[in-house]
């Protein structure tokens, strides 16, 4: 089943059932006006919003629309709570690779995890506007999960059943501004501005095989300037796995159905074990600029690739076996505010 919210003219949208070619679509006001409700409710609308996705894929819904990804809302316009992860350790590890400093063995099997803010989530056509491209402006290809209700104290076993639905994110950082935030010892929050989402969450099914239960086994596709930029494999090198995250965030707390927990950048290593190579030299590339920065500083010893400026555009999708778009395109550019 694929979920979307479609614009109504209100701060929160309206639920939305596509199909699973991403070609149609149909409202359901009589099980669920929002996401947020449907997801609140989801023990008692699921099962019926599965039954209009079956008709749908059918061709059996005579009021259903076309479906115009480009002009939907995130499909949580605005969450209860967006935590975002740091699952691909190797992406850490050449952080602080490249600044020279060594990174705690603990790293590898404790979770970094930090609270963004989920107050106004961006459509996924929807323009990067800042106010100077000074700032260190990146996009950050990420996997996203939704849970149900989860209690707190969970086993990571116990967590997956908690997810219910799995999007693409960009999680826009400002790069420039991160060293003084976090040198304060209090976390991100200037330099974390508004993220970005595919137009349409799945439940995990419709990502068959591709699914293990915790991780997405397909590349992650990133487009940056109309050139292939990263292509990593969201279910390699992943060393946390998404019910591990939802475990850690749920440690000394409950966490609230619609509960959003990304992955962090997907990143996988070369072949040989060592940092990634561009596409353009045979490997898959990366899915945020800060990686390359990383690997420019470690192999040449000096950056040679900026960060985002006006104009530039960024595209981040995933597609399943078959080619097909699971969730539709992130297609964002960068504009002054």
């Amino acid at each position: 089943m694929k979920l979307a919210t479609l614009p109504n003219g209100s701060r929160d949208g309206q639920l939305a059932v596509v199909s699973r070619d991403l070609s149609r679509c149909v409202t359901v006001p009589e099980l669920a006006t929002t996401l947020q409700q449907a997801l609140d409710e989801w023990d008692h609308v699921s099962r019926r919003l599965r039954e209009v996705s079956e008709r749908l894929n059918v061709g059996q819904l005579a009021q259903a629309l076309e479906f115009r990804p480009q002009e939907c809302l995130a499909p949580l316009p605005r969450a209860y709570q967006w935590a975002d992860g740091s699952a691909y350790v190797n992406h850490v590890e050449l952080v602080r690779k490249a600044r020279g400093a060594e990174m705690p063995e603990s790293f590898w099997h404790d979770p970094l995890m930090y609270q963004g803010g989920s107050d106004t989530f961006l459509g996924p056509c929807e323009p990067i506007t800042m106010a100077d491209p000074e700032w260190g402006i990146d996009f950050e290809a990420e996997v996203v999960v939704v849970t149900h209700d989860v209690p707190a104290g969970v086993t990571p076993e116990e967590a997956q059943g908690r997810i219910l639905l799995v999007g693409l994110v960009n999680d826009v950082s400002l790069r420039n501004l991160i060293p003084n935030e976090l040198g304060k010892g209090f976390g991100f929050f200037q330099s974390k501005p508004s993220s970005a989402f595919a137009p349409v969450f799945v439940t995990p099914d419709e990502l068959g095989d591709a699914w293990d239960g915790g991780k997405v086994h397909l590349p992650l596709e990133v487009t940056y300037n109309n050139e292939p930029f990263g292509r990593a494999n969201a279910g390699v090198d992943m060393t946390f796995s998404f019910p591990q995250l939802v475990a850690h965030a749920a440690r000394t707390r409950a966490l609230g159905a619609g509960t959003l927990i990304g992955s962090g950048t997907v990143s996988n290593r070369d072949a040989d074990g060592g940092p990634g190579r561009p596409i353009r030299d045979g490997g898959v590339g990366y899915s945020c600029l800060a990686e390359v920065r990383m690997v420019e500083t470690i192999l040449h010893g000096a950056v040679k690739t900026p960060f985002m400026s006006f104009g530039d555009r960024v595209r981040i999708e995933m597609r399943n076996t078959s080619g097909a778009s699971i969730f539709g395109v992130i297609e964002q550019e960068v504009q002054p505010r």
